[in-house]
């Protein structure tokens, strides 16, 4: 299975009750291993999950730390970018060069790095005292 189908086919789990905007999410490590994720929201809307952010922990929980790859896809008449929140989850754990392909579920794509998609990224690095 593709990084894309398995963000097509997590897609349809996503719990969306409220905004009816469902969102799937594939994390490709470098050692092979898939990840995924879908938007899980709650009444009280600031508390809901991306699906982005639910690979990301599939991931975590598994004992891995970087992707190489991510693919998102949603029910939209253009490629949906991560929110600014996830822009930075994924920065965090993308490993140098790796890419991003973002989907439509009537196959339009749209792919960039995922140093593109969040320039300038507050990083650890920042923290590093002078």
């Amino acid at each position: 299975m593709s990084l894309s189908d398995a963000a097509r086919a997590v897609r349809e789990n996503a719990y969306a009750p409220y905004s009816k905007f469902k969102v799937g999410a594939a994390l490709k490590t470098g050692s092979g291993a898939v990840y995924v994720g879908c938007n899980v929201e709650n009444v009280a809307y600031p508390e809901g999950t991306c699906a982005e952010a639910g690979a990301i922990a599939a991931m975590v929980a598994a004992g891995e730390t970087s992707f190489v790859e991510v693919a998102v896809i949603a029910d939209s008449p253009s490629p949906v970018p991560p929110c600014g929140g996830c822009r930075q989850k994924l920065t965090e754990f993308a490993e140098r060069g790796a890419r991003i392909t973002m989907l439509t579920t009537k196959g339009i794509a749209q792919e960039m790095s995922v140093e593109d998609l969040l320039p300038g990224a507050f990083d650890a690095s920042h923290m590093d005292e002078s």
